[in-house]
């Protein structure tokens, strides 16, 4: 019941932050599509920018959103063969079918609670694969830091392709480094606060590994060292690379066919389409519901730098972010939630045949 309500509280402070965040944003494009409404001679009443948000979903190009929703797909084919190829170098042969569903679970856990989707990811397959919990966790674990080299892989791209875009934006935000250097105390006691901190841990160690809670997570850090040994134990590594390299092209691809849909941004670039991405996806990577308010953020802010209005801006990062959000994580989320114990029927209760590494 603790637990239950502790998490419960955590979904509403990352939901009220990203809400906020969402909010700031419309407010501040709202403003700024009234200032325009002025200009042109149109009445504040007739000058909704919620109301234009939602006659530019209404008219985007459906195919085109369709389309992300087979690039999701097919990105998520892709890491759930990823993932099976480092479960099979623990001795397992897990099906496919419950690799994607569990991949799409975690997806729609994250909405809830972020970051919870790793867990609930890496619990659902050791449940009806019959695969240690520590074992599946640590190659989720190997998995998200090859996420973490590829987005920074793109980002270095990115600012290779717009290095004189993306320039001018840091020097126009240059006050950042200033309200840095005010906050400097804050930020050297911080730091004194985690050296003792790191100093009390060494000097009580001997106490601390005598107790079950250090067991616990040293016996999970074991299972996350050995599926991280994964990597270069694999038959096919090629394979592997190949298809890490397609999941984050499908990712990209559903930020540029996204931009098909919508008139203002239907004719822009792929490598502002990359640019767009990386800023979206960092958004995505900051902790609130699927990136709620944050995405909306930096999604405009990058569609600003080419000349994108921030009201059609913030119109194309509502119809990227819903259609992502409802069309792939919601939808296809609760679709894997009813087929997972459909298809894994009898598993869950210790009659699935479990298989045994080999020595």
């Amino acid at each position: 019941m603790k637990k239950a309500l502790t998490n419960f509280l955590k979904f509403l402070l990352f939901l009220s932050v990203g809400l906020v965040i969402l909010y700031w944003v419309y407010q501040k494009q709202n403003a700024a599509y009234q200032a325009e409404c002025e200009l042109k001679g149109i009445a504040a009443a007739d000058c909704s920018l919620l109301q234009k948000v939602l006659t530019d979903f209404a008219s985007a190009d459906y195919f085109w959103l369709f389309m992300v929703l087979v690039c999701f797909a097919i990105s998520n084919v892709s890491r759930g063969i990823r993932w099976n190829m480092l479960l099979q170098q623990l001795g397992f042969q897990p099906r496919l079918l419950n690799a994607f569903l569990t991949i799409i679970l975690g997806y729609f856990a994250n909405l809830g609670l972020p970051r919870v989707g790793e867990v609930v990811r890496a619990g659902t397959m050791s449940r009806y694969e019959q695969i240690p919990v520590e074992k599946v966790m640590g190659t989720v674990v190997v998995d998200r830091i090859i996420d973490v080299i590829s987005i920074l892989i793109v980002t270095a791209l990115a600012l290779a392709l717009e290095f004189d875009t993306l320039w001018a934006f840091l020097q126009e935000n240059s006050t950042l480094g200033e309200k840095l250097s005010a906050n400097t105390p804050l930020l050297i006691g911080l730091g004194l606060a985690g050296v003792l901190g790191l100093l009390l841990l060494y000097l009580f160690r001997e106490r601390m590994m005598r107790t079950a809670l250090y067991q616990k997570i040293s016996g999970i850090l074991m299972g996350f060292v050995e599926g991280l040994q994964t990597i270069r134990k694999l038959d096919r590594p090629f394979l592997f690379v190949l298809h890490s390299i397609n999941i984050w092209l499908m990712y990209f691809l559903m930020t540029y066919v996204c931009f098909f849909a919508f008139e203002p941004t239907a004719e822009l670039s792929a490598t502002i389409a990359l640019v767009v991405f990386v800023f979206g996806g960092w958004g995505i990577v900051i902790p609130s519901p699927g990136g709620m308010g944050t995405y909306h953020f930096l999604a405009t802010t990058a569609l600003g730098f080419y000349g994108i209005a921030g009201d059609d801006g913030f119109s194309w990062s509502n119809i990227s972010f819903f259609t992502i959000q409802i069309g792939c994580n919601i939808s296809i989320g609760l679709l894997a939630l009813i087929l997972l114990p459909i298809i894994n029927r009898g598993s869950d209760d210790g009659t699935a045949e479990k298989i045994v590494p080999e020595e």
